[in-house]
């Protein structure tokens, strides 16, 4: 049988609108999990006095998060469907975990966006949504989820689903790039199973609507790249780094470089999903085990790269930004966090180009002051030590960032052109 095909898919939303109960029983539901696993989760929710979270441990398996019943760091879980096989991203809803979220997202193909029908939009749904749209993610399922909760109303459904609809389109989806489902994670309606309580909604569950997406293309021919989300020491079998491959194809015994700290070494192993593999392709999940490095010579925000066609070390690039949410004005010499791929590196903006408007990208003003929240830019930037990204009509999937700064996501933006 041939292998389906693979599609990322983050799930983002508000804090408390139900997505890790909802992944939950995706995973459930579509036979990602089995029997005595979900039993033994069912014990412990009721053991921490969390009934209806058994679903949510699913993905919330740092005892942390169960204690606190919230999701913190990013877990891959498989399922599939008729077509493809997803790796769901659990992106957090928290504040604190933005930085997360947006590692998540940045490796996703599609994304559901979960909304509670009961409470509508909120703070979160709507920075989520902005990263998604900037971070690349082209097309989005929306789980207005919840809806037990407001007695399967149809109006309710339709008011919020209106409201979703204009927040998406401000931002720049088409209609043709949005679904709408309305779902109970915790009941299971229109999840796996359509609902017999939702007489009047026609359409399809959210595995079918999942269905419906569009595999990317998959960029084979371009140079390897593989940004390091972890590294981890394993006895007996050595250094594995982890990420997601971006671009390329990684082969056994391939040599590889990581940039930019510069160590090399050679492909032993390849390993996705607790299988052994013999190459990785663009969207897959890997740790792979490196001969000839020790444990201090990668680290995360590290890019593995065949030799031949390596990645440079930027000393500054143009990138093109909309700021989100900034409680002052951005101006040269701000130095904030700029989160590329998996790396995070303090970058001072030195120069505001101009200033776009953010509807249509006709500039606005040229070499402004200061940039403010709402405003796109296109400004210059140094990072304070060597850092990789591309520009977007190079590698798109290097070239996407988020600032942050203050605890939370000030701006978002694509690399435009590089000086190395």
């Amino acid at each position: 049988m041939a292998a389906k095909p693979h599609m990322n898919l983050v799930v983002i939303g508000h804090v408390d609108h139900g997505k890790s109960t909802l992944v939950g029983r995706l995973v459930y539901d579509t036979g990602g999990i089995r029997e005595e696993e979900m039993r033994k989760l069912k014990e412990l929710a009721k053991e921490l006095k969390k009934e209806t979270f058994e679903f949510a441990f699913i993905m919330d398996q740092l005892k942390e998060e169960r204690e606190r019943g919230v999701t913190i760091d990013i877990m891959h879980r498989r399922f599939d469907t008729n077509k493809f096989y997803f790796t769901i991203i659990d992106a957090p809803g928290h504040r604190d975990f933005v930085k997360n979220m947006i590692t998540g997202t940045s490796q996703a193909d599609a994304a559901i966006l979960v909304v509670s029908a009961k409470d509508g939009i909120q703070e979160q749904t709507k920075e989520h949504a902005y990263l998604a749209k900037v971070l690349g993610v082209g097309q989005v399922l929306v789980a207005l989820n919840k809806i037990d909760a407001v007695n399967y109303d149809e109006k309710k459904y339709n008011e919020v689903k209106e409201a979703v609809i204009k927040l998406l389109k401000g931002i720049g989806y088409k209609t043709d790039e949005m679904l709408f489902v309305p779902t109970s994670g915790y009941v299971g309606d229109n999840v796996a199973k359509k609902s017999d309580k939702t007489p009047w909604y026609k359409g399809p569950t959210i595995v079918e609507a999942l269905d419906t997406f569009t595999q990317p293309d998959q960029p084979i021919d371009k140079p390897l790249r593989v940004p390091i989300q972890d590294v981890y020491s394993i006895t007996g079998v050595g250094t594995v780094p982890v990420g997601r491959v971006e671009t390329g194809i990684l082969k056994l015994n391939d040599n590889v470089v990581f940039v930019p700290s510069g160590s090399k070494g050679e492909v032993k192993t390849i390993e996705m999903h607790h299988e052994q593999h013999q190459e990785a392709r663009p969207g897959d999940n890997i740790g792979f085990n490196v001969r000839g490095i020790g444990k201090g010579d990668v680290k995360r925000g590290d890019v593995a790269c065949n030799p031949s066609t390596a990645a440079k070390p930027v000393k500054e690039f143009t990138a093109q930004i909309i700021v989100l949410n900034h409680p002052s004005v951005i101006s040269k010499g701000y130095t904030p966090v700029f989160h590329i791929h998996t790396a995070q590196v303090a970058c001072t903006v030195t120069e505001i180009v101009k200033k776009l408007d953010p509807k249509t990208g006709a500039v606005a003003q040229e070499n402004p002051d200061y940039i403010k929240t709402g405003d796109a830019a296109v400004i210059k930037v140094k990072p304070s030590k060597p850092v990789i990204i591309e520009k977007q009509s190079d590698i798109p999937q290097l070239a996407r960032f988020a600032i942050r700064d203050m605890g939370q996501t000030v701006a978002a933006g694509v690399c435009i052109d590089t000086v190395v």
